[in-house]
C-alpha cells in the first residue's frame, strides 16, 4: 500500500473507529451475537454505499467543500440550513455520550485512590474538554494514525487477557427478530462521512485512489467491530455493560479494567475535542462568532444535557444516547447526502474519477434502509 494511499485509508478509520466502538458489545449480547456480527456487515455495506457516493459528489466538484458546503452547492441555502442542523444534532449528541460515559470511566479508573461521584469526573472532563475546545488543539484533528494504531494495540493487549477467557457458547446466539436492535448503536459507530472531503485534500495528487481508499477503510473498520465484541462478548456474554469494559473488568480484574477504562478515556477525549472544535470553527467562520462565544456555543448545549441525564440516573444512558443518535439522526443525514449525490449527478462541473454504477437504484436502496431503521426506532420509542 503506497503511503498517500495508506494516510487516506488511515484517516477514515480514524474518523469510524471512535468511541462508537464501545457500544457495540452491548448491542451484540443483547440481540444475539451473531445478529450483530449480522448488523455490522449489512450496515457496514450500506455505510460503504454512501461513503462512495460522497466521494464521488466530492469528485464532481472542481472546489473542494466541507459537507455543508457541499450541501449548499447542490441542495441550496435550505438545504445547507437542513445539513447543518442535522450534523449539529448528531455532533452534539456524541459529545453528550461521551461526557456521561467518560465519568463511569474516570471514576472505575480512579476509585482504589478516591472514590467520587462519577457525576463530578463528567463535570471535570467536561470542564478540561471545553476548556480544550477553546484554546484550539488542531494537533487532535491530526492524530488520525496514531489513534488508529493505539486502538490496535490497545485491542491486541485486550485479546491476550480476554482469549484465554472467552465462552464459544456466547459467540453462537442469533436472534433473527432483533436484527434492527442494533442498527443506531452500529450506525452510530460506522458514522465518518466527515473523513471523505480530508482524504479528497489528501490524495489531491492522486484522486483515482480515493474510492480504493474508502472501500479499504471500511472494510478495516468493520472487521474491527467484528473482533472487539468477540473479546468482550464473549468473556462477559449477557452481562456485557453498555460501554462495554465495566462488565469486563468485574469478570477479569482491575488491571484489564484500568487498561480497558484509560483506552475509553482517551478515545472519548479525542472525539469530544475533535468534534467541539468542528463545531467551533462552524459558528467562528460561518456565523462570525468571536473564540469565546464559538467555544461556548460548541459546548454548552451538551455539557448541561449530559449532567440533566447523569441526575435524572437513566439505565444505559450511554448506550440510549448513541441508539437515538444513529437510528434518528443519522439516517436523516444520510438521506440528505443520496439527494446530494444525484443532484451533483447533474449539476456537477468536473469529470470524476470513478463513477458507481445504479445511482438510482442504489441510491433507493439506501434511502429504504434508513428509513427502515428509523420506522423500527420510532416503533421502539411510542410502542
Amino acid at each position: 500500500m503506497g503511503k498517500e494511499l495508506f494516510v487516506a485509508v488511515a484517516t477514515l478509520v480514524g474518523f469510524v473507529v471512535g468511541a462508537g466502538i464501545l457500544g457495540l458489545p452491548y448491542v451484540f449480547a443483547q440481540s444475539g451475537f451473531l445478529t450483530g456480527v449480522l448488523s455490522v456487515l449489512f450496515i457496514g455495506i450500506t455505510v460503504l454505499i454512501l461513503n462512495l457516493m460522497i466521494g464521488e459528489t466530492s469528485l464532481r466538484t472542481k472546489s473542494s467543500h466541507q459537507l455543508v458546503g457541499y450541501a449548499e452547492r447542490y441542495l441550496g441555502k435550505k438545504g445547507k440550513k437542513l445539513m447543518l442542523i442535522f450534523l449539529l444534532l448528531g455532533w452534539y449528541g456524541a459529545m453528550v455520550a461521551y461526557i456521561i460515559k467518560t465519568g463511569q470511566f474516570l471514576s472505575a479508573l480512579l476509585d482504589p485512590i478516591i472514590i467520587i461521584n462519577p457525576v463530578y469526573y463528567s463535570i471535570i472532563f467536561a470542564l478540561l474538554g471545553s476548556f480544550l475546545v477553546y484554546r484550539g488543539l488542531s494537533l487532535i484533528e491530526k492524530s488520525e494514525f496514531w489513534m488508529v494504531t493505539f486502538i490496535f494495540i490497545i485491542i491486541a493487549i485486550i485479546a491476550i487477557f480476554t482469549a484465554p477467557q472467552i465462552n464459544t457458547s456466547n459467540l453462537t446466539t442469533f436472534n433473527l427478530n432483533q436484527f434492527w436492535f442494533p442498527f443506531g448503536v452500529v450506525l452510530f459507530a460506522f458514522g465518518g462521512a466527515g473523513a471523505i472531503p480530508e482524504m479528497r485534500e489528501e490524495l489531491k495528487n492522486n484522486k483515482k485512489l480515493i474510492k480504493k481508499a474508502i472501500i479499504i477503510g471500511t472494510i478495516i473498520s468493520a472487521l474491527i467491530y467484528i473482533l472487539f465484541p468477540i473479546l468482550i462478548v464473549g468473556v462477559t456474554g449477557l452481562n456485557t455493560t453498555d460501554g462495554a469494559i465495566l462488565g469486563l473488568g468485574q469478570v477479569l480484574g482491575y488491571k484489564i479494567l484500568a487498561l480497558g477504562s484509560l483506552f475509553g478515556i482517551l478515545t472519548m477525549t479525542t472525539s469530544f475535542i475533535a468534534i467541539g472544535l468542528a463545531i467551533k470553527e462552524i459558528f467562528k467562520f460561518d456565523y462570525r462568532d468571536n473564540e469565546i462565544q464559538s467555544s461556548f456555543l460548541a459546548t454548552v448545549i451538551p455539557f448541561t444535557t449530559a449532567i440533566i441525564i447523569i441526575l435524572l440516573k437513566i439505565d444505559n444512558a450511554f448506550y440510549k444516547v448513541i441508539d437515538l443518535n444513529g437510528a434518528i439522526i443519522y439516517p436523516l443525514t444520510s438521506i440528505l447526502f443520496v439527494i446530494m449525490f444525484w443532484r451533483a449527478r447533474k449539476m456537477g462541473n468536473r469529470k470524476p474519477e470513478y463513477t458507481l454504477k445504479f445511482a438510482k437504484t442504489l441510491g433507493v436502496i439506501v434511502i429504504l434502509i434508513f428509513l427502515l431503521g428509523f420506522i423500527n426506532e420510532m416503533v421502539k420509542l411510542f410502542f
